[in-house]
């Protein structure tokens, strides 16, 4: 039922679901059971690489035996310094980290974060994290140089004293848009170059071209590295200019045609690409390398077609 025990039946559903990479969001939602309820099942029984139905079973029932006399952890406080459930504070940790985990964020780097995040201290050590998370040392040195990496963790040293102190970095959110607008724009600029090595008129250079378009609209979104009024007014000339061509054109007949620089035609047709979104119905397509044409979305290949019979 919906909130009871785990079944060994539901074991054996969470093992399959685990190793067919659902997340434990995913899998809670199947059981109707929260999602800390499936998190804590699975840590507590090998983890998501080692999780074992039957094993997991036996060591439920095991446990439950053994608490007939109260152990230390059974003893202990149930609330922290500031009042606050202690197993609903790890429940939460579990589920910051997996969250980030579903994200693409390797895991020891998101349980490493979740638990700098959600500590009351200003700062960690490597020793309170080893002791936290159960990790060796080695695991969270290589988890803190990847979070440093993408400059969201930070060193500080204890004058004094040999160990060192982890932080979250306080621009952390910033870093991390910024990581990320950085990431699309280079996917970006590698699909950009694909579309002219495989030649736009082809199926693999169209498609490269969309998701270059696709991912600079994305970095550019989230840089707020939108055109400004006079580049908009830039590309609906560019725009007018391939429509009353009618026909392919190269960046150079159009530099001379409007009588631009080469750089103010390039960026002008750059950001009509961009923001297609905006210039629907018409689209400048990539024909062959420096030659575009304009194009109408909306209708299929058979609907141009009969329209031009």
């Amino acid at each position: 039922m919906p909130g009871g025990r785990l079944t060994q039946q539901d074991r054996q559903l969470i093992a399959t679901w685990l190793a067919d990479d659902y997340g434990y969001a995913d899998i809670a939602r199947e059981l109707d059971r929260p999602t800390s309820t499936i998190s804590r099942e699975v840590t507590r029984n090998g983890g998501r690489t080692g999780y074992r139905a039957e094993h997991a079973h036996l060591a439920t029932g095991s446990r439950a035996r053994r608490r007939k006399r109260p152990t230390p952890a059974e003893t202990a406080p149930t609330t922290d310094a500031y009042g606050r459930d202690r197993e609903a504070v790890r429940d939460y940790t579990e589920l910051f980290a997996e969250t980030m985990v579903e994200t693409g964020l390797p895991r020891m780097a998101s349980r490493v974060l979740s638990s700098l995040y959600t500590a009351d201290a200003p700062s960690l050590t490597a020793a309170e994290l080893v002791r936290e998370l159960k990790v060796s040392p080695a695991s969270i040195s290589k988890a803190i140089g990847y979070l440093e990496g993408l400059e969201l963790v930070r060193r500080e040293p204890d004058p004094g004293k040999r160990h060192e102190h982890y932080l979250i970095a306080e621009d952390i959110w910033i870093q991390a848009w910024r990581t990320s607008a950085r990431a699309n724009a280079n996917w970006a600029g590698t699909a950009r170059k694909g579309a002219e090595l495989f030649d736009p008129a082809t199926p693999a250079g169209q498609r490269l071209e969309r998701m270059s378009l696709f991912f600079q609209q994305l970095s550019d979104d989230m840089s707020g590295a939108g055109p400004t009024p006079e580049l908009a007014e830039d590309t609906v000339t560019i725009l007018a200019a391939l429509v009353h061509a009618a026909r392919p054109i190269t960046t150079t007949q159009l530099a001379g045609a409007l009588d631009w620089p080469a750089d103010r035609v390039t960026t002008a047709l750059s950001t009509a690409q961009t923001y297609q979104a905006f210039t629907d119905p018409l689209t400048v397509k990539l024909v062959a390398p420096g030659t575009y044409q304009i194009a109408t979305t909306r209708l299929t290949d058979a609907q141009q077609r009969a329209l031009q019979a």
